[in-house]
């Protein structure tokens, strides 16, 4: 029989108010669209601003931007009749500053609590995430990352700055990162937040998408995976807690989640030295969602073959098996395979369960239009070793994300 798998929703309070701290520095003005893009994806903002930031743009943006009033005295009197700065370390569900500057993390990490920010900081049990920008000569002094290790180890969460040319003529490390990039980070704290850490301190490597066999410099052979459920795997692995790995096939063009290490390689080959590189260097569980080329050409012609002939035969030879070999060759490793199947899509699932010596499969029918490859939804059936007497587990038609999570709560339940 097979049972419908119901995930366990966390009992957390949810993250819903965001208090956006703004100090001195040119990149205060990505922080008004950061605002605006917070409150469109549904939070409430709030916002501090040091006397610095002032100087670059107005509290009255802001306002208008996040539709509350704009904090910007310790000792105002009006808001300390009750006791203003203590009110707003309480209703911050997460505070975010950005752009700190080498000054305000100076302050942090010494304690203070000279002026608004700092004191709030002192005074919050929310989560505090940290994004520096500065002159990337500043940015690389052994002071500024003395503080920056000092923060982290205070538990501040860091956002590291970008590279790039800054508003100086400048060329290094010390941008703020752009206002979409800080808005996903927030988003992805939430996700953390609202998922239950079921893989915490766990290292995970998940292969995505197609590999690509070269016929000759133009010509490949190669299949329409798309390396989506992968990707969405990385997400749901990290926001579980884990350190993740991501190996992509060749040709994928999706967009590498945040906080995740990707490699990207080519043919199966490469995909096979990647994986055992991941393996090597410690790993607890192996996700094998790409759709590995099953042969390759013996040889790939080094110029391109001419169409000379009504006919042509390719000879073909089988591609290194990925997941058989990671299974065999690292038999304490938690692995997982997929099978994308078009018939009998049990019997091929239960079949390479145990060829393949899997801990757990999750098979689904990419015959049908509506799932699988090119899609955003999926559907999956999921089977498990003997030994975990699980009975088989039916994941119903959702989003590719849904489907990861759930995939990703049923690991973490046989980790447990």
């Amino acid at each position: 029989m097979t049972a419908i798998f119901t995930p366990v929703t966390p009992a957390t309070t949810d993250i819903t108010n965001v208090l956006l701290a703004i100090t001195g520095g040119i990149a205060a003005y990505k922080s008004a669209m950061l605002a605006r893009l917070l409150v469109k994806e549904g939070f409430n903002v709030r916002v501090i601003m040091t006397q610095g930031a002032q100087q670059f743009i107005t509290p009255l943006t802001l306002q208008a931007l996040t539709g509350n009033g704009v904090h910007t005295e310790l000792l105002d009197t009006d808001a300390e009749l009750g006791m203003g700065h203590i009110e707003l370390a309480k209703w911050a569900d997460l505070m975010l500053i950005a752009p700190a500057s080498a000054n305000t993390l100076a302050r942090l990490a010494m304690g203070m609590a000279d002026d608004l920010l700092a004191t709030v900081c002192l005074a919050t049990a929310a989560p505090v995430l940290i994004a520096p920008a500065m002159n990337q000569q500043m940015w690389a002094h052994p002071a500024v990352q003395l503080n920056i290790q000092t923060l982290t180890d205070l538990g501040y969460d860091i956002i590291q700055p970008d590279s790039g040319i800054q508003a100086c003529g400048d060329i290094g490390a010390g941008r703020l990162p752009e206002p979409e990039v800080l808005c996903r980070r927030v988003l992805n704290f939430k996700a953390k937040h609202n998922t239950p850490q079921c893989l915490a301190g766990k290292k995970v490597t998940i292969t995505a998408g197609p590999t690509v066999e070269s016929i000759d410099p133009v010509r490949f052979l190669s299949n329409h995976s798309t390396g989506k459920m992968g990707f969405a795997l990385a997400r749901a692995c990290r926001d579980a807690g884990a350190e993740v790995t991501l190996i992509a096939g060749g040709k994928v063009d999706l967009t590498t989640p945040l906080e995740v290490r990707r490699v990207d390689v080519m043919s199966a080959s490469d995909m096979m030295q990647a994986a055992n590189q991941a393996a090597e260097a410690g790993c607890d569980i192996f996700i094998a969602t790409a759709a590995v080329a099953d042969y390759r050409t013996r040889e790939a012609a080094p110029q391109k073959i001419k169409k000379t002939q009504d006919q042509m035969t390719l000879e073909l030879v089988k591609n290194p098996d990925i997941l058989a070999t990671i299974s065999h060759s690292y038999p304490d490793m938690f692995v997982v395979g997929f099978a994308a199947e078009t018939q009998e899509v049990e019997k091929y699932a239960r079949g390479k369960l145990a060829t393949k010596n899997l801990d757990m499969i999750a098979c689904n029918d990419v015959s049908r239009a509506d799932i699988g490859f090119a899609s955003d939804a999926n559907a999956m059936t999921v089977f498990f070793a003997d030994q975990y007497q699980q009975s088989p587990q039916t994941l119903a038609k959702a989003s590719k994300d849904d489907i990861a999570k759930q995939l990703v709560a049923l690991v973490g339940q046989l980790q447990s």
